[in-house]
């Protein structure tokens, strides 16, 4: 039973963070801005966030598979 619900977790959770790092990967390629207020937010922060959220993922996909 705790298996099961871990192993929902983990595909759950690699689904979210593969999506978020789609995301940022096209608003990187595409260079597209994004501000909040008076606060514009680089786009590096979207590489950074992309490399991230898609280390997450693999290892969340590791996980779910091991």
């Amino acid at each position: 039973m705790l298996q099961n619900t871990l192993q929902a977790y983990l595909v759950v959770s690699a689904t979210i963070f593969g999506l978020v790092a789609v995301i940022h990967l096209v608003r990187a390629l595409n260079n597209w801005t994004f501000v909040i207020g008076t606060i514009t937010i680089p786009v590096t922060a979207s590489w950074i966030g992309f490399i991230l959220t898609a280390a997450f993922c693999l290892w969340a996909i590791r996980l779910a598979t091991s």
